[in-house]
């Protein structure tokens, strides 16, 4: 242990190899029951069976994925309540699709011909609604007629669309590219020279979403594992060992993939494309974490034991209550998101909770079986001999820890001083949402389709705002709504039965624009002002307002929630309640210090227009509950350490011997993240170079330096009220 005369050392001297054969305790026996000679080939027998059953059910999860914005809503937003009231009337199934034509310079009458030609091949799909289809000059001829037309085609004759509508049943959001497909190639072969056309409207923007996901989950797991493999690779400088590890995440995402499957097809969790591709890369970054701590204390023990199965039992008894603690933070923190009130964020906290949890049992379970059954060898060139010295005594972080124990005050607060800069980056994230065209980042026909229908004036019909009523109101409630600009004439009142009727009134602004936001509040407004407290406002721009709402209400309860239980956690497993506060502020200093960065980063690098309401949500719970496993890695190990050398030796011991393996798990971490920016959409590639630049702080800033510095500065005070280490005489 330290004394005022013996000088900080940044590592302890390795105990001596034990080659007497003699049994551990207790504890390490019951670990070791999971690598032994026997047992360990039961391990493997079991993962194998467990691993083929659930492949099976994980190849089903397009089944019961939903990806419809509707389900997303909370079933108390006043959208889905109007939904609800119009579900007889309305088919809810519905999927309003334009297929939109455009000459510079105008239209021609042939250009119409041939509009009204295709639609009577498009009449002929499958799927097709009773509605049929409506060109411009069918809608003239209902207009002659007398009879309520939209005007399909633009003043200046430059734009026009044909509409139609597709019930392809519940999962039509998930079908409807193929028919879609079909109106493309239709128009591409009976189309005029020089007439340009996209397929928009609700079926256009699902169908070319659905498109941009084919085959990305796959992309991404190779990017993910590409970039996996390479890190290890640096790591362990071994051709065999990376495989480990690698083999064990796959084996883990697979079997989490059946286990969803189950709960979505009997216990109604909601899965959609957004938490299959997020829990794939937690399941292969969570779990090569776990896996980068298990084999470097592995590693130390085959240093000192002669049995390899000894060694396992003793690494895994040490090293089990990190891996357990960061399994249990990260699983409760996403748990906390069940307590949402947007369905698509409640529901992708159980999905992630379920991965970790799997991953987690993978990673203590099968791949500490694998290690004993290769043997030292795997470790190939560099074998951990019998008896070794331990390379981190001297290393890298052997060295920060010197450095920083020469001035730990300055050091700590020099580096808070400088996220806490960091954090003014706040300042510039704009969170108010984003519009269809900015919330991708590509070009989607589709979205370029809506573009210039509102470039033309040219409303699209099927972008309404739903006015429910009782009988006596709801046609002044829905003259008031029509009266603001922007919101185009009703149409006819239609009964709804029990008192109750609806009409609609369509929108010429973008559903997901913050333009649109603000007439749904203006029009619920004027609406409960005419019509009385039991009128209501729906509509897809109402669906994505509400979205909004309870995205900001669940940033005001989830938050502070996942703060109060991770803060719970580690003063259960450090306890103590001064490290606890400590790691806490250090963990939102860097959340904030992340989030600021990120928003210049969005703002003037990548040229993003703003970001999603729930986005900070997002990166809280992931930098949070991701963050703090770096400083629980360290933190346990202090702990131990502590127990031998006092705690400011012992500081030194632990960044020594953790430094490397944090690191390495750090970089893994963020890469695997920031392999979401290969997806074209603003949300996922802003998560992800949040949550990679939030773990990077952590892994080489905030644990490394800021926690270690405060260690070193405070001594024995970071236990308090626990009497560890009081009795020591840590130098000051």
């Amino acid at each position: 242990m330290s004394t005022p005369s013996t000088p900080l050392s940044p590592a302890a001297p390795p105990p001596e190899p034990d080659t007497t054969g003699r049994p551990h305790r207790p504890a390490h026996r019951v670990a070791g029951r999971l690598a032994g000679p026997a047992t360990k080939w039961v391990v493997l027998v079991v993962a194998l069976l467990a691993t083929g059953v659930l492949a099976g059910l994980g190849g089903k999860l397009a089944e019961v994925k939903d990806n419809e914005q509707s389900s997303w809503v909370p079933a108390s937003a006043e959208s889905t309540r109007v939904a609800e009231e119009l579900s007889a009337t309305l088919n809810p199934n519905a999927i309003p699709t334009l297929v939109v034509y455009h000459r510079t310079g105008g239209l021609t009458d042939a250009d119409l011909a041939a509009m009204d030609a295709q639609a009577r091949q498009f009449a002929t799909l499958d799927g097709l609604t009773d509605d049929g289809v409506l060109t411009p000059n069918g809608a003239a001829a209902l207009a002659a007629q007398g009879g309520p037309a939209p005007t399909l085609i633009s003043a200046d004759r430059e734009v026009a669309y044909t509409f139609l509508s597709f019930d392809l049943g519940d999962e039509g959001f998930n079908k409807v590219a193929a028919p879609v497909e079909r109106i493309r190639d239709i128009a591409a072969a009976d189309s005029p020279q020089g007439l340009e056309v996209a397929v928009s409207g609700l079926g256009g923007q699902a169908a070319d979403f659905t498109s941009s996901f084919d085959g990305s989950h796959v992309s991404l797991l190779l990017i993910t594992l590409g970039v996996v493999v390479l890190i290890l690779l640096f790591t362990y400088r071994s051709p065999v060992l990376w495989l480990l590890p690698i083999i064990c995440a796959m084996v883990a995402n697979t079997m989490a993939g059946g286990v969803i499957y189950l709960l979505a097809r009997y216990a109604d969790l909601t899965v959609n494309d957004q938490s299959q591709y997020i829990l794939s890369i937690l399941v292969i970054g969570a779990g090569t974490d776990y896996a980068l701590l298990l084999v470097a204390r592995y590693r130390e023990e085959l240093r000192r034991h002669a049995d390899r199965h000894e060694a396992m039992a003793v690494a895994l008894h040490r090293a089990a209550p990190a891996i357990v603690a960061s399994a249990a933070t990260v699983v409760v923190g996403l748990l906390c998101l069940a307590f949402a009130d947007l369905n698509s964020t409640a529901g992708l906290g159980p999905v992630l909770a379920v991965g970790v949890a799997v991953t987690f049992l993978v990673m203590v379970t099968l791949l500490p079986a694998l290690l004993v059954i290769c043997g030292r060898w795997v470790f190939w060139p560099r074998r951990p001999a019998l008896g070794s010295a331990e390379p981190t005594a001297g290393g890298l972080w052997a060295r920060v820890g010197d450095r920083i124990a020469r001035r730990p005050r300055a050091v700590w607060v020099t580096t808070a001083v400088l996220l806490g800069v960091a954090c003014l980056g706040l300042v510039r994230l704009d969170t108010a949402g984003l519009s269809t065209e900015e919330s991708v980042t590509t070009e989607f026909a589709s979205i370029q389709a809506q573009g210039l229908l509102a470039e033309h004036d040219l409303v699209d019909e099927s972008n309404t705002l739903q006015v429910v009523g009782d009988d006596d109101v709801v046609a002044e409630a829905a003259a008031a709504v029509a009266a603001l600009p922007g919101v185009g004439d009703p149409g006819p009142i239609v009964s709804l039965g029990d008192g109750r009727s609806y009409a609609e009134a369509p929108l010429s602004v973008d559903y997901a624009s913050p333009e649109a936001f603000d007439l749904v509040r203006s029009a619920r407004t004027a609406a409960h002002d005419a019509g009385g407290a039991d009128t209501r406002v729906g509509g897809t721009a109402a669906f994505y307002l509400d979205t909004k709402i309870a995205s900001e209400r669940d940033n005001r309860v989830v938050i502070p929630l996942v703060l109060g239980v991770v803060l719970l956690i580690l003063v259960l497993l450090l306890r103590s309640l001064a490290a606890p506060l400590l790691l806490m502020g250090t963990v939102v200093l860097s959340f904030g210090a992340a989030l600021g960065i990120s928003a210049l980063l969005f703002e003037y690098v990548f040229g993003f227009a703003g970001s999603d309401p729930g986005f900070p949500l997002f990166a809280f719970v992931f930098l949070v509950a991701l963050g703090i496993d770096y400083n629980i890695f360290l933190m346990t190990r202090v702990r131990e350490q502590t127990l031998t050398h006092g705690t400011r030796r012992g500081s030194l011991v632990a960044l020594a011997s953790t430094g490397g393996v944090i690191t390495s798990a750090g970089l893994v971490l963020a890469a695997t993240f920031l392999a979401l920016g290969t997806l074209p959409f603003v949300f996922l590639a802003e998560l992800g170079v949040a949550v990679a630049l939030g773990v990077l702080l952590d892994t080489l800033i905030v644990r490394s330096v800021l926690v270690t510095a405060l260690n070193l500065d405070l001594g024995h005070r970071i236990w308090w009220p626990s009497r560890l280490d009081a009795e020591q005489a840590d130098p000051a």
